[in-house]
């Protein structure tokens, strides 16, 4: 019995042992979640729902439809696509233009093989605004002249709370200009 007794003691420490052993090589390293930031940035757009988004609700019902016939009719005689987005926040970006040039590519304003679409997007409470111009727009809708549109037409009717006649007379300098 003594003997019985040693086995079933050496086996039980052996075994103990090697559980012990076993735990011991497992990793408890958790592993690092990977963020594809682009993905990040891409899914804090909003959705497209049309010409004119207006998600920051600056346009009344009748405005939003009488410009987005005007930017249709343009649309469908030029094939050139303007875009009016109005939101709340460009977070998590801190530059309107470079919002409104990311926006523009990830909703795919302007045909493909032009590349002539024009994003004009206008964040209310940020007090900001910026025109993204396709690389085929900005041929001839320099930097200059979409600024100048910006200080000279839009702002000045902004100052005044006129946002839809900003907007809409801003969108006519635009065309003029593009032609």
């Amino acid at each position: 019995m003594r003997i019985g007794t040693k086995i079933l003691i050496l086996f039980l420490t052996l075994n103990l042992l090697s559980c012990k052993g076993s735990v011991q090589e497992i990793e408890t390293k958790k592993p690092a979640p990977e963020f594809d930031f682009s993905e990040m940035l891409k899914n804090n757009f909003p959705k497209p729902i049309g010409i004119i988004n207006d998600y920051g609700q600056i346009f009344t019902e009748s405005q939003r439809t009488e410009l987005t016939k005007i930017l249709y009719d343009y649309d469908i005689e030029t094939t050139r696509q303007i875009v009016v987005v109005t939101i709340d926040s460009i977070k998590p970006y801190n530059n309107i233009q470079k919002y409104a040039t990311d926006l523009g590519n990830d909703w795919g304003i302007g045909t493909t093989e032009k590349n002539n679409g024009l994003t004009i997007v206008v964040c209310n409470p940020c007090r900001q605004i910026g025109i993204a111009t396709g690389t085929g727009t900005e041929l001839i809708l320099t930097d200059e002249i979409c600024k100048n549109v910006i200080n000279q037409t839009i702002i000045p009717e902004f100052k005044k709370g006129a946002y839809y006649t900003g907007i809409k007379n801003g969108v006519a300098k635009l065309i003029e200009k593009w032609k």
